[in-house]
């Protein structure tokens, strides 16, 4: 047998490219799962009497700002020339266990029976270590895909996994509330019951590691039989990173414009997803149970469209008239949201459902373009800075949001203050939107004038 037979080539096979997708999704669902456990549970925190944890609202916000603490303070830009550097098996395994280990901190702070101010300093930090953590490993997962799908379905590939990781999201907006039954007036939630969706979380992140580990085997496998790595498994000289690609990728306008099309786009949707309650509710007088639901819609469109977007990008390519399009469909969203009738639910379940569908059509068709616009040698970098990019929008534009609420609702249960600031807030995320819009025709341009990039083109090769 000759030795570059395709006979068991991992390579080629195209079974061994969804089985490697299969190990790379359980760590993102597992992922999104932990960072969104108390997501539909907040409303406990109101009453830190009735929390043996003690925490209260401020606490609990406190708690889940700090996944982006250490990601927005150059964790993230550090640790994806990391990757290039060094690879996604060693990297990736470390920032993986980083995420696996920080999700233990938190579960043994909440169970701890520490004073509330320890548990909450001890839970910050493992937040703070599971959100780089996790952050990286999706950059590897990622990175990975673009590698195993080279030339092929790689954008439907990505679309799954994005679909698989949300339906970890909307998994805990339906599932925590189950494992934290409401107590009556007066009574307790133990440290035990308000933990139990960290320890579902945490397992699923530990099946996720095993998962990831079999992954590891298989891409060292990958590589020496598509020649990445020589014989005696060394990188190639001409694939191996160099810190001068860094000032490249900051020069490449195609880079940049992705970059700041990700950053107005998804803050349009994430940082929307943590007021959706609080701007549905007044605008459309929807009770808060029904208002849950509405905002779990986003995710559940996500898990339904972005693998079907993904293969028509595929399929018929048009990448950059998709990102247009979906960026057109969520400020259409914010629109309805904010200048439909008052007090009425059917234009609520419209506006999130377009929302819910640009969501899916813009990554469907923008993640898969960055390999074509970046060197796979630097994907790790790139998709870093895209991140810490976002990163900041999601962590500036929320606080703006907050202060609208907290300077027009000065009396609580006021309806016409609420569905004021609702609206006001809603101003913010329509400029946003129109950015996006603007951002994304201008990438359109560009990919008019540079054909060679193909951005437009359909990724699978016939």
């Amino acid at each position: 047998m000759k030795p570059n037979s395709n006979r068991g080539n991992l390579a080629t096979s195209k079974i061994a490219c969804w089985l490697a997708l299969a190990c790379l999704v359980v760590p993102m669902f597992g992922s999104y799962f932990f960072d969104d456990m108390f997501s539909t549970l907040s409303q406990i925190f109101r009453d830190p009497a009735s929390l043996e944890l003690g925490w209260d609202s401020q606490d609990y916000g406190f708690y889940a700002g700090g996944y982006s603490f250490l990601c927005v303070w150059g964790g993230l830009v550090i640790c994806g020339i990391l990757l290039d550097l060094y690879g996604v098996r060693l990297i990736g395994s470390v920032f993986v266990g980083l995420m696996v280990i920080g999700a233990g901190i938190v579960t043994w702070a909440i169970t701890s029976g520490l004073a509330p101010g320890k548990s909450l300093t001890i839970a910050y930090v493992g937040c703070m270590i599971f959100g780089l953590g996790s952050e990286i490993a999706g950059v590897a997962v990622t990175r990975s895909i673009a590698k195993w799908f080279k030339g092929r379905n790689v954008a439907f590939a990505m679309g799954l996994q994005l679909a698989i990781a949300r339906l970890g999201t909307a998994t805990a907006f339906v599932v925590s509330p189950i494992l934290v039954a409401q107590k009556a007036p007066g009574q307790i939630y133990t440290l035990a019951e308000t933990a139990r969706p960290a320890f579902f979380g945490l397992t699923l992140l530990l099946v996720g590691a095993i998962l990831w580990a079999v992954f590891v085997a298989m891409d060292s496998r990958f590589d020496k039989d598509s020649g990445i790595r020589n014989e005696r498994g060394e990188v190639k000289e001409e694939d191996k990173f160099r810190f001068s690609d860094i000032v490249k990728l900051l020069t490449n306008g195609r880079f940049i414009l992705i970059a700041l099309l990700c950053v107005f786009f998804y803050c349009c949707i994430i940082s929307f997803k943590k007021f959706g309650t609080s701007i549905v509710i007044p605008r459309f007088g929807m009770e808060l149970d029904s208002a849950k639901w509405v905002i779990t819609m986003i995710p559940f469109f996500t898990v339904i469209f972005t693998p079907l977007f993904g293969v028509l990008v595929d399929k018929v390519g048009k990448a950059t008239l998709w990102m247009i399009t979906g960026a057109c469909l969520v400020l259409i969203a914010h629109l309805v949201i904010a200048f439909a009738p008052q007090g009425v639910p059917f234009y609520g379940y419209l506006g999130i459902s377009l929302l819910g569908i640009g969501y899916s059509l813009v990554p469907s068709a923008m993640w898969p373009s960055v390999p074509k616009i970046v060197p796979e040698k630097n994907l790790g970098t790139a998709y870093s800075l895209i991140y810490w990019i976002q990163n900041m929008g999601m962590l500036l534009v929320p606080i703006f949001v907050g202060r609208i609420f907290k300077n027009m609702v000065t009396e609580a249960g006021n309806p016409l203050q609420e569905a004021s600031a609702a609206v006001h807030a809603e101003y913010i995320f329509i400029g946003l939107g129109i950015v996006a819009i603007i951002v994304a025709l201008l990438l359109k341009g560009s990919s008019t004038k540079h054909p060679e990039l193909e951005l437009d083109l359909p990724n699978v090769k016939k």
